[in-house]
């Protein structure tokens, strides 16, 4: 990861405060939109300017409103590939989920699920190579992701709580739309058959989802079984963490309302 220096960073700020647009600041300094916007979030948190910074309200603590279905999806996303850090120099700390620059319109949807989530708290994106690190920092993040815990989530034990699940429940296609989108695939399987002495070719599409975890994995068949979902598991190299969709009815049902990464 490139390291720019302090005076750099200094001369983007006073750019930035001076009214200077982040696009503008980025391509003069050659430097990634997405570090450019980083640097101001933080800049404006700690100077106070960010909207709701002073005292961000929480659905669970505050009883402010949730938006039910965007959580769903954004808690299929942290399950899936998310992960919530409270590095050493920051405040409070960020939950991150990283979208692949090969599907932005998965990056935009995530984006747009944290700012429902979190509206009170800023949402930024960070570019790396080949990919988003699309944040949100807020002190309620372990109140939402009661999940969150130190290690890796297949070694510890992941149930929902009874609230999270009211909520899977009333919006499960959100739910398995996430976990699909962070740790699932659609491709196009393939195979032969012998008709009328000739071989023909046959594709088909089919679903992934991979997870180590298997309580994570139980919580996406789960959900599959209420939705009318077929489902196998699909052993590879011995490893049990692949759970297949293959029949007709149950990949169009697939398509109809996740459909292939964007």
């Amino acid at each position: 990861m490139h390291q720019h220096s302090t005076s750099v960073r200094q001369r983007a700020l006073s750019l930035l405060r001076g009214g200077a647009k982040n696009a503008d600041v980025s391509r003069e300094l050659n430097i990634p939109l997405g570090t450019i916007s980083y640097w101001k979030h933080v800049d404006r948190a700690k100077r106070g300017e960010c909207p709701g910074a002073h005292n961000p309200l929480c659905p669970r603590c505050d009883g402010r409103p949730l938006d039910a279905a965007a959580y769903s999806y954004l808690l299929g996303q942290y399950l899936g590939d998310g992960h919530i850090s409270h590095y050493s120099g920051h405040r409070v700390p960020s939950l991150m989920i990283t979208a692949a620059d090969a599907w932005p319109g998965i990056a935009n949807e995530t984006e747009a699920a944290m700012r429902k989530v979190f509206p009170d708290n800023g949402v930024h994106r960070l570019q790396r190579t080949g990919c988003q690190n699309i944040k949100v920092y807020s002190k309620h993040l372990t109140c939402l992701f009661p999940q969150h815990g130190p290690g890796k989530k297949h070694e510890r034990k992941i149930a929902l709580e009874p609230w999270q699940q009211e909520i899977v429940d009333a919006h499960p296609w959100e739910f398995v739309r996430g976990l699909i989108h962070s740790d699932g695939c659609r491709i196009t399987n393939w195979t032969t058959r012998i008709v009328a002495g000739v071989r023909k070719r046959y594709e088909y599409p089919r679903y992934f989802f991979t997870n180590v975890s298997d309580d994570i994995r139980k919580l996406f068949t789960d959900t599959l079984d209420r939705l009318g979902v077929e489902w196998a598991h699909c052993a590879r190299n011995g490893n049990p963490y692949n759970t297949s969709v293959a029949r007709k009815a149950s990949v169009a049902l697939m398509d109809a309302h996740i459909g292939p990464k964007y």
